[in-house]
């Protein structure tokens, strides 16, 4: 099997996150996520791997500058806060209320996110390295 092929069949197998490896806000957030979606719904893929570069590039961002969150469900992809409440809606429960911060137009929250997100080393601080995932959470994340 080729690798595109193998790595087409781990996308076909939930939604991808793309995310900053070595950030600590944005190890955060998949800390969050992996102690709150229970049915392993979102599956990862760090933007310094061949994987997240790959997803970046494919949906139009710049990989060696990403200053967006990146969602992928199957063929279709959303970033910044649209990502964020989507990714939130589809952990269920209360999670959905999420929904509530699209009454805020995109042309407020999305420039407010990217602020955060441009300034997130130096608010939040930055890992040596990339998250290393632990056993039972490696099927989790794409290489």
């Amino acid at each position: 099997m080729s690798i595109e092929a193998a790595q087409a069949g781990r996308l076909d197998r939930g939604a991808v996150i793309v995310f900053d490896g070595v950030c600590v806000l944005c190890n955060g957030w998949v800390d969050f996520l992996l102690r709150h979606d229970r049915d392993g719904r979102y599956r990862f893929a760090a933007m310094q791997t061949v994987s997240g570069r790959e997803l970046l590039a494919t949906h139009g961002l710049d990989p060696d500058d990403p200053v967006s969150f990146l969602l992928v469900d199957g063929d279709r992809a959303w970033t910044d806060t649209d990502a964020i409440v989507r990714v939130l809606q589809g952990l269920g429960g209360a999670w959905r209320t999420a929904a509530a911060v699209r009454l805020i137009p995109r042309f407020v929250r999305d420039p407010l996110y990217r602020h955060v997100a441009r300034n997130r080393y130096r608010w939040f601080g930055r890992h040596a390295q990339c998250l290393v995932p632990t056993p039972q959470q490696a099927s989790r994340f794409l290489p």
